[in-house]
């Protein structure tokens, strides 16, 4: 039976031959799984006539692996196509990790060396005009169905090329698709629907990985479809499906440092575009203050997103962003901006069990004492994890009646009060 090492060396000469007998189908017209089904069809032909005893298995893995190199990304394609997997993570040649239903566990797959892996990343980057080279060892990307890449190398990577995919949600969530998931309840799901059609505007907070895209996604969709919406991300991730709505997308400079367009330049060419509403798929530095001015003059309803682990956190990390905009403003000023620009800060967590929950809902007060002032309207109270591994606790009502019921009411918003009641 032929050997790994054989096999390896028997993959390289297969896929030599396809990359020379081949290149008009490759290059020719028809849809990638056409072109995949064709070409596995001609893989097993050239292994038939290789003479190679192969086990069944071994011949639909070598067969697997020649079409992945030549048409997907390599080890990475059985990955990317399992729909379990949600996250990916390449230490290095045989250090492969994935996510799979909020844990990560070893992948069983690997690649031949750091050159391989390079490879890979210069295929995901390469079509969408980014680079990654020493001068610029680390790129943001995406692949073709949305998900999120991010890959770093020597010398900013001490051990050698690293990549990490956040993949992309197939099916775009909304508010009932995140109550059957647990992530929140109905009534809250039914107070966000009113706060989202009275055009409150809300802040996620969470940290990476905690379903902060998801639920900013799921509330969009309660937006009115006569509203005009833009949208600023640094890679396109939302999947709302609006007749009135702009995406934009920032681009990082050429490779003579030209041509950049960040998202803060993506928010002040929004206010242009006469929106109703701004969506910022997140908040990250200078831009927090233009979003927080677009939101105090006209802009009401606008929705972001930031990393943060609580919703006091969630107000010191918006402080510190307006700060990083070169705008010299008093730390009073940029709190009364903060108070009157949010009306709720939505806290976003990925728990111990790998499950994801709006842990609190909480509305943003005035100032007191120089001080921006708090209340839940909601939160999860966590009592433990049981023998399972799963966590043990409750969502419920703080009994808080908020400010923003009045709005809710002056634009006669359909809700039932009865919810916000204590248990």
């Amino acid at each position: 039976m032929i050997r790994s090492a054989d096999l390896q060396s028997l993959h390289d000469q297969l896929h030599e031959r396809v990359l020379g007998e081949m290149r008009d189908l490759l290059a020719g017209p028809g849809t990638l799984e056409d072109k995949r089904r064709t070409l596995a069809t001609e893989v097993r032909r050239m292994v038939r006539e290789s003479k190679r005893i192969l086990t069944p298995s071994a011949q639909n893995d070598l067969v697997d692996g020649v079409v992945n190199t030549v048409l997907g990304f390599g080890p990475l394609e059985p990955l990317l196509r399992d729909e379990t997997v949600t996250e990916i993570m390449v230490n290095g040649p045989d250090r492969v990790f994935i996510e799979r239903k909020g844990k990560v566990e070893r992948a069983n797959v690997s690649f031949r060396d750091e050159d391989h892996i390079r490879d890979i990343v210069d295929r995901i980057v390469g079509p969408i005009g980014r680079r990654i080279d020493e001068s610029s060892p680390l790129v943001d990307a995406r692949l073709p169905d949305g998900s999120r890449v991010n890959a770093i190398i020597r010398p900013l990577a001490v051990s050698g090329p690293s990549l990490s995919i956040r993949k992309f949600a197939k099916v775009a969530f909304h508010l009932e698709d995140l109550v059957k998931f647990g992530t929140l309840t109905q009534p809250m799901a039914d107070f966000l629907r009113a706060a989202v059609r009275a055009k409150l505007n809300i802040f996620i907070s969470g940290g990476t990985g905690s379903g902060k895209t998801s639920t900013l996604n799921a509330l969009s969709y309660e937006i009115p479809t006569h509203e005009r919406i833009v949208t600023v991300e640094d890679s396109a991730e939302l999947q709302l499906k609006h007749p009135n709505m702009v995406n934009l997308e920032s681009k990082p400079p050429n490779i003579e440092g030209r041509g950049g367009y960040t998202i803060r330049d993506l928010v002040k060419n929004a206010l242009r575009m006469r929106p109703d509403r701004i969506i910022v798929g997140e908040c990250r530095s200078g831009e927090t203050l233009d979003m927080l001015q677009a939101m105090n003059t006209g802009h009401d309803g606008s929705l972001t997103t930031a990393h943060a682990n609580t919703p006091a956190d969630a107000l010191a990390r918006i402080e510190t962003m307006v700060l990083m905009s070169g705008v010299e403003l008093p730390l009073p000023a940029v709190r009364r901006q903060i108070s009157g620009a949010i009306h709720l800060i939505l806290q976003q967590s990925r728990l111990l069990d790998g499950s994801r929950k709006i842990t609190a809902i909480t509305e943003v007060l005035d100032l007191e004492d120089n001080e921006v002032k708090l209340q839940d309207i909601f939160r999860f109270d966590q009592r433990g994890v049981g023998a399972d591994g799963k966590v043990i606790g409750e969502f419920v009502a703080a009994g808080y009646r908020p400010r923003a019921l009045a709005k809710i009411k002056a634009m006669d918003i359909p809700f039932d009060e009865a919810v916000l009641a204590a248990p």
